[in-house]
């Protein structure tokens, strides 16, 4: 039986750089399953009308993992193929050429999970669609088509395989756009509902919108560099640690919330029947 294809190969084979990456999205493939588990877990723990955000913290999770599972799947087969090759020139090659290819799971990806995160914000402040219709569907449109036409530019390639720069870089640009309006759509929620709020729901709105005003900036980044001679190894190796930092990392805060919430209502209730708390 032959099982060369089966195993993941060593850093002998490969060298580190893939090693580690291949980890990493392992890792992230494990944080994203885990997620799922911790949002159904959490259901009961958390305010009632936080209840949503948990339940589209176990979407996001479950869409991210099984995108993971693929991306990991076919990294593990390119993995298999650069073992094989001994000249650093077809090396870089195939990883150049794979990058595409592998990393277009993560805009299917990013196409369901983002807009249910900016979700996730406005579910902080409890807003309802009928409180802010136009407000929310331009959010999520935009963020939708942030996505797409980014995907569209990672699609600009030639026949051979190269990227054809102009075309990336306007689409590119066309993607910035949609992620502005997604943006000030966002922060519009917030100054409309802040008020709404407690002190608590305010800050789980503000991380997460800050997260999407720092953090998100990382992927346009990456976007940007492929079109420079950087290893595509690093940028493979950095969405996946800021994916799960992005998904994983608010569901915890938007869990955090939820559970401050209900813990103080739990204490006030037990003043209000002549206990005392801690």
């Amino acid at each position: 039986m032959n099982f060369n294809g089966d195993f993941v190969p060593t850093a002998a084979e490969v060298g580190i750089l893939p090693m580690l990456t291949y980890y990493t999205m392992t890792v992230a493939t494990y944080c994203f399953l885990g997620s799922v588990v911790f949002s159904f877990l959490t259901n009961q723990s958390v305010a009632p009308e936080h209840r949503v955000s948990r339940a589209y913290g176990a979407i996001i999770s479950v869409v991210a993992g099984v995108s993971y599972l693929l991306i990991t799947r076919f990294y593990h087969g390119m993995l298999h193929d650069l073992g094989q090759l001994s000249s650093p020139e077809a090396r870089t090659a195939l990883i150049r050429h794979s990058y595409n290819a592998i990393g277009q799971y993560r805009y299917m990806d990013w196409a369901v999970t983002t807009p249910l995160l900016l979700l996730k914000a406005a579910s902080m402040f409890r807003i309802k669609l009928s409180e802010a219709t136009g407000a929310i569907l331009l959010m999520m449109i935009a963020d939708f088509l942030m996505v797409v036409t980014g995907y569209i530019g990672e699609q600009q390639l030639d026949a051979s395989g190269e990227i054809i720069v102009g075309q990336k870089l306007l689409w590119g640009a066309i993607s910035t756009v949609f992620y502005v309006v997604a943006l000030v759509a966002l922060f519009g929620l917030y100054k409309r509902f802040r008020e709404r709020g407690s002190a608590v729901e305010n800050w789980g709105f503000r991380f997460i919108g800050i997260t999407a005003v720092t953090t998100w900036g990382v992927y346009p980044l990456g976007y940007m560099l492929t079109m420079t001679s950087i290893d595509l190894n690093y940028i493979h190796l950095t969405f996946s640690v800021f994916d799960v930092f992005n998904k994983v990392g608010i569901s915890v805060v938007a869990y955090l919330v939820g559970k401050q919430m209900l813990d103080e209502r739990l204490n006030e209730k037990k003043v209000l029947d002549g206990y005392t708390t801690a």
